[in-house]
């Protein structure tokens, strides 16, 4: 019997890179969103250098910048923003907010990477078996799936946060949220999996002599890079918001330690009276979140077409 044989979906992917470029060129929206992101991405590597450009860390006190007589409010218009601080400072302590945000980003975005990792490279892992080996493997897996699924991870995510005190906080909340969240990849790359595995290149390799192990990392992972980009980049702001609700609830990083989610709760004390300290970390979180939707939109169009057409 003689196999006709189609290359494998890797040939392809320069031609979807060059698609990517072409729609960066083409839509302004890809690019302000690129390029947010780019900002924010700087920010998690290089927060104390940019924090320094200010001239203020983020747990410095400057009570000059604070009117003991008005409860603390900043002195001076917009919540105190000057050439000294770039963004105002907080009321009552008078911390920087422009070293605040700047750390936050840090701090938030390098949970929702880690914890995005997490997901990724667990629902990769088992998408796959599950997808490719069938049978026992993926029926134990995919029941695993529903499992955690069913879960109300909010709610679980709130009480083991609640009841866990003397650990590292930002380590926890990385391994609580990737904990909840690989089940949707798994379930995305296993439908891609089951697809993928009797196309015309795949049987060639196996009655060419590939193990399984072979054929998984050169002929099926490479055909479900697309649809996991694209998720990738969607379920980022999902994470970032995940990160930011359980700090709002007091239940994630813990002060002095700066989080978007953190700043945004002790701002809504102030919001009527120094409304520049809760829009600064607000607007930080809605930019972050929007840019990173729109990304995920236009990667899911391109990798995952029929996908995105669904």
């Amino acid at each position: 019997m003689t196999l006709t044989t189609t290359s494998p979906p890797v040939s392809r992917g320069g031609g979807a890179w060059r698609t990517v470029r072409a729609e960066l060129r083409r839509r302004p929206s890809l690019q302000a969103s690129v390029a947010v992101v780019a900002l924010f991405a700087l920010m998690t590597v290089a927060a104390p250098l940019i924090s320094a450009l200010g001239g203020w860390g983020p747990e410095e006190f400057d009570k000059s910048a604070v009117d003991p007589y008005l409860g603390g409010q900043p002195i001076g218009p917009l919540g105190g923003v000057s050439a000294e601080h770039w963004l105002g400072v907080e009321p009552i302590t008078g911390r920087d907010l422009f070293a605040r945000v700047v750390h936050g980003a840090q701090v938030s975005l390098l949970i929702a990477f880690a914890a995005t990792a997490i997901v990724v490279v667990a629902g990769t892992a088992a998408g796959i078996a599950a997808g490719y080996f069938g049978g026992r493997t993926d029926t134990v897996l995919s029941r695993l799936m529903d499992l955690t699924m069913s879960f109300p991870s909010l709610i679980f995510m709130i009480a083991m946060m609640s009841v866990a005190r003397d650990v590292d906080r930002t380590l926890l909340m990385i391994l609580v949220i990737g904990l909840f969240g690989w089940p949707g990849v798994a379930r995305v790359v296993r439908g891609q999996t089951l697809s993928l595995k009797h196309r015309e290149y795949v049987d060639a390799a196996r009655v060419g002599g590939s193990g399984p192990w072979r054929i998984l990392a050169r002929d099926i992972l490479p055909g479900v890079a697309g649809p996991i980009i694209a998720y990738t980049t969607l379920m980022i702001p999902g994470m970032i918001a995940t990160e930011a609700a359980l700090s709002y609830l007091g239940v994630g990083v813990r002060p002095p330690t700066p989080s978007w989610g953190q700043m945004i709760a002790e701002s809504v004390a102030y919001y009527d009276t120094d409304p520049m300290y809760f829009l600064v970390p607000s607007v930080c979180l809605f930019l972050t979140v929007l840019a990173f939707t729109l990304l995920g939109d236009a990667l899911r169009d391109i990798l995952d077409p029929r996908g995105g057409r669904s």
